[in-house]
């Protein structure tokens, strides 16, 4: 399934929180597994992230890869997060689910797909951009 967003939830444990339709026929099967793989799509997984949004076989097409503890992860992702349910907590329509990491893989040089506006769009950093430094509380 696709999931629109996630979020960085805590450091210790290390938990994400995403956020799950309570119309979703997925999350009922996914939420019983030992493991499961969260992949951050890379900027030219467009075709998988239509793909694993819609119905029918979403993992047609897709180049996947498994762990040894049931993951699946989406090969070229610029991130994966090998994780299992931690809690659920009720959100209006939707269910929030912490999941606990418990491995973690990046690619630096790939950037992430992003969504936003009904549209993917592509992260941009500008070769004149400095990095702010302060304190919590004070002026930048």
């Amino acid at each position: 399934m696709a999931a629109s967003s996630f979020v960085s939830l805590s450091l210790d444990p290390p938990l994400v929180a995403v956020c799950m339709q309570k119309t979703s026929t997925s999350w009922p099967r996914l939420r019983r597994l030992r493991r499961l793989g969260l992949s951050v799509l890379a900027q030219d997984q467009e075709d998988a992230c239509v793909r694993l949004s819609g119905k029918g076989d979403r993992f047609s097409d897709i180049d996947w890869v498994p762990t040894a503890d049931g993951a699946v992860f989406v090969s070229g992702a610029s991130v994966w997060l090998e994780c299992s349910l931690f809690d659920e907590v009720p959100g209006g329509d939707h269910t929030i689910a912490m999941l606990e990491i418990h491995r973690l893989h990046t690619e630096p040089g790939v950037a992430p797909l992003v969504f936003h506006g009904s549209a993917f769009r592509r992260l941009e950093v500008a070769a004149d951009t400095e990095v702010a430094s302060g304190s919590p509380g004070s002026p930048m």
